[in-house]
This record gives structure tokens, C-alpha cells and sequence, in this order.
């Protein structure tokens, strides 16, 4: 069974600067994986969780040398620079664990380290907001972890779950990873977008009226989508992330409305757009979530 005694993050958004500093806090041998200018820029600037500044032990790639573990939770527009800025902490034995949006970031980990060592997962149920170099967050979620084809937990993934969560960072191993990942997106699909065009927090979502209904439509998309490839997301389990869109804090934001509030490119093309070109290669219609990639589309062009 392998053993986690050292874990590098690279990634300082709301999701990666959370379980940092989760880490951190709770003793964990971190390095905090930047290029020399954030390094820089963070050292003077700081960065803020819940209001304390945390010091960071930032590592940049002339002070690599592989780690056990490495987290990338960076957004998917940053992976391929990422990968780049943190080769050479991977060696023959580290295992990877991407915490970005969507289906798809644990291929590219793949075609970039060798897919004998990637694990596939999702972050859900945190309340993150990132604001400049300021971070509040009530709930910190979890991160659901599995191996790409469904079966038994494996070792390694007992062992990073027994890691991190020892470390302050709760996670559920579960045996069909793949199907999570899909119900995260279909999630994501309806809620992120949803608040970014109604420019909402998510008590907008929470309320009867037509962001909600806006959310909904587009997650029955995603779920009609699941099936098609080949992953059935049950009524149980969509009222299940409807109840965990509306446990949400109602003044939180999700990070695609942070991204318009900051006037910054968003996942569109993860969430609607993935939609968009599943319907074609289907044969079916997104009417809802083709709307809102027009209408996300339009607001970047704006900025």
C-alpha cells in the first residue's frame, strides 16, 4: 500500500486555496507550487483566509523534487501552464488528483504524466468566495475520490482518502467515480451558469422564479446527456444535488459568477459548451444550455 507523506498543490483559487490551507493548518508537509512571479506577488501581497493571512510554504520549480501527492485545482483555462510549472515535482510514484470542473482534466493529466498514476475526482459542496487575494468560506466540502473504472476502492485511494482526511480535508472514496464526476457537472451546468447570466448569488437559484428554473432545465440536460454516454444519474440523486444547491450559503457565488463579476473568461465551454457538443454528436437538443452559452458568450465579449 503506497504511503502520502508529502503533498504539493498548485492552484491558489478558491478551491485550492481552502484545502491549502486546510492542510496546512492541520500539519501536512505542503509545498505550495507557483512559478517565481506569483511567488513574489503572493509573498508581498499575502493571501487571506477567513480573514488571517496564511503564509504559504511556496515552492517554484528550481526548488522541485517529486511528492507523494500532487493536487491541481487550478481552472481549466491554467492546466496546461500548471502541468508545465509543476513537472518536476512528479516522479515514477506520485499520484495526481485534479480538482477541476467537468470530465475532461484527467485526460489531459493523462496525455501529459502517464494515466497509471491519475485519480479521478470532484470537489462539491464548499461555499469558497475568492476576492483579490481574500478568501471567506463557511463550508468546506468535500472531495469524492475513485479510480476511473468503477470497482472496489483501491489501496491508493484508501491511502490519499486516510491522508487528507487526517489532514483536515474530508473525502468520501466511492466506486464509481466517473458517474460522480458526471452528477458534479450536471450540477455545475445548472447552478454556475445560471447565477453568472442572472448575475445572482445562489439564494437567486434557491427562490422560485426563472434563474431557478434556468438551473433546472439545464440540469435535466446534462442528466439526459449522462444516460446517452453512458452514465445514469437516478431522480434520487438529482433531487440529492438540487438539496445541496439549496444547503448552499444563500450569499455565496459560485465561481463562474466570480469570474463574471471579475470580468475574467469563464468555464463556459466545460459546462454549456460540453453540452452543446454532446447534443450534436447525440442528435438531440440543449435548447436551455445552448441559450446560455450564447449568452455567457455575448457577456465576455462585453468586458
Amino acid at each position: 500500500m503506497c504511503e502520502i507523506k508529502t503533498v504539493g498543490l498548485i492552484g491558489l483559487g478558491a478551491v485550492g486555496a481552502l484545502y491549502a490551507e486546510r492542510l496546512l493548518a492541520s500539519g501536512a508537509q505542503l509545498r505550495v507550487i507557483v512559478d517565481e512571479a506569483r511567488k513574489l506577488r503572493y509573498e508581498e501581497e499575502g493571501v487571506f483566509v477567513n480573514g488571517v493571512r496564511v503564509d504559504f510554504p511556496y515552492a517554484t520549480p528550481k526548488d522541485a523534487a517529486p511528492v507523494d501527492l500532487l493536487i491541481i485545482a487550478t481552472k481549466a483555462g491554467g492546466l496546461r501552464e500548471a502541468m508545465e510549472t509543476a513537472a518536476d515535482f512528479v516522479g515514477e510514484k506520485t499520484l495526481i488528483v485534479s480538482l477541476i470542473n467537468g470530465v475532461t482534466s484527467e485526460g489531459i493529466v493523462a496525455e501529459r504524466f502517464g494515466g497509471d498514476n491519475v485519480l479521478y475526482s470532484v470537489a462539491q459542496g464548499m461555499d469558497a468566495v475568492k476576492e483579490g487575494n481574500h478568501l471567506t468560506y463557511e463550508h468546506p466540502g468535500l472531495i469524492v475520490l475513485g479510480e476511473k473504472e468503477p470497482g472496489p476502492v483501491s489501496a491508493r485511494v484508501q491511502a490519499v482518502a486516510a491522508y487528507l482526511t487526517a489532514h483536515g480535508v474530508q473525502v468520501n472514496p466511492v466506486t464509481d467515480m466517473v458517474r460522480r464526476q458526471w452528477g458534479k457537472l450536471m450540477l455545475n451546468v445548472g447552478i454556475n451558469q445560471a447565477c453568472m447570466v442572472f448575475e445572482c448569488d445562489y439564494g437567486g437559484v434557491q427562490r422560485p422564479g426563472r434563474p431557478r428554473e434556468v438551473m433546472l432545465g439545464a440540469m435535466r440536460e446534462a442528466q439526459k446527456l449522462a444516460l446517452l454516454e453512458g452514465y445514469l444519474i437516478t431522480e434520487e440523486e438529482f433531487d440529492g444535488w438540487v438539496a445541496l444547491a439549496d444547503s448552499l450559503a444563500p450569499g455565496g457565488k459560485p465561481s463562474m459568477r466570480q469570474d463574471g463579476e471579475a470580468h475574467r473568461k469563464s468555464e463556459v465551454e466545460l459546462f454549456a459548451g460540453t453540452m452543446v457538443r454532446l447534443a450534436s454528436k447525440h442528435g438531440v437538443e440543449v435548447p436551455v444550455n445552448a441559450w446560455l452559452h450564447n449568452r455567457v458568450k455575448a457577456m465576455e465579449a462585453a468586458y
